[in-house]
């Protein structure tokens, strides 16, 4: 797709009066700027997209790694009250049961009596053992567990550890899913060089699986700055970071002094006015464009 966008821009280029000219061509070369006439129908045509140059808030992050765990309470063992012969099951691996949910009738080697095994919690029956006509013993007939909640377990290196805090805002991903959350715990390991942070995921809707690997951004800072870009607006053109703004049909390379960032803006210190309209999407097509035409003028 991107190769075909910017074949369609350099081929409608010559139709459509697509210019590129080095503008004031006394000045030093480091200073010389790099413009582009495109039309607004093909800009839209070719997915251009613009935005409009203002104050903004970076929210820095670490990245860590680690794994969706469920925490040991969270399974119960289900054992039968007195020994007996079980007369009836009426779950097996892989039923949902409510608490209070009949599991089995039993009858009670002692009294001979049937009495009911109930389910003391809702959950997910991960484990049976014992069919009709066996012996209880004193063996565990089911194991249920609950997966509404889950822990992420994310290990934090000595260099991160000065930044993480119980409390911080946190994005956990694993596969597709994304959760926003809040760093529970912060837990030394015994004979380890990490420390181990503890986040809560409320489980009930996505339905993940303990054991699966987790990726997490914990947001370590917070602050406003004066003037931020998008960071996927910045291209780099004859040795220099900048933006396109776009002035009427006419796109500037304008080369910018950047700041500090994060994962989407980059803070701009200076080399742009504040309310610029600057290109945040395909400015490469632009940057592509230009370098074609020097490469022409150089033959």
């Amino acid at each position: 797709m991107n190769h075909y966008l910017i074949s369609l821009l350099l081929a409608l280029g010559a139709t459509l009066s697509l210019q590129n000219a080095w503008a004031d061509g006394e000045r030093e070369e480091e200073n010389e700027e790099a413009i582009s006439r495109i039309d607004d129908q093909l800009s839209e045509e070719v997915g251009i997209v613009t935005a409009i140059a203002s104050p903004g808030k970076l929210n820095q992050s670490i990245t860590v790694y680690g794994k969706l765990k469920q925490n040991p309470e969270q399974t119960y063992q289900v054992r039968a009250r007195f020994p007996g012969i079980i007369k009836s099951v009426n779950y097996s691996i892989g039923d949902r049961v409510n608490k209070g949910d009949l599991l089995a009738v039993i009858e009670s080697d002692d009294s001979l009596n049937a009495y009911q095994l109930l389910s003391p919690v809702s959950g997910l029956i991960v484990r049976r053992q014992g069919n009709v006509g066996e012996s209880t013993q004193e063996r565990q007939l089911f194991n249920i567990s609950n997966f509404d909640t889950l822990w992420v377990e994310f290990q934090i290196y000595p260099t991160q550890q000065s930044k993480v805090h119980t409390g911080q805002a946190a994005l956990v991903i694993i596969g597709d899913q994304s959760v926003n959350a809040s760093v529970t715990h912060l837990i030394p390991v015994i004979d380890k060089p990490y420390l181990v942070a503890r986040i809560k995921i409320d489980n009930k809707d996505i339905n993940l699986s303990p054991g699966l690997l987790a990726k997490g951004k914990i947001y370590t800072r917070e602050f406003d700055i004066e003037l931020a870009v998008e960071k996927q607006a910045v291209q780099e053109l004859g040795g220099r970071l900048g933006v396109f703004v776009k002035e009427g049909e006419e796109y500037e390379f304008t080369p910018l002094i950047l700041g500090q960032s994060d994962d989407q803006y980059v803070e701009v210190i200076d080399g742009l006015d504040n309310d610029a309209e600057y290109v945040t999407k395909n400015s490469y097509l632009i940057k592509a464009d230009i370098l074609k035409s020097e490469a022409e003028d150089d033959d």
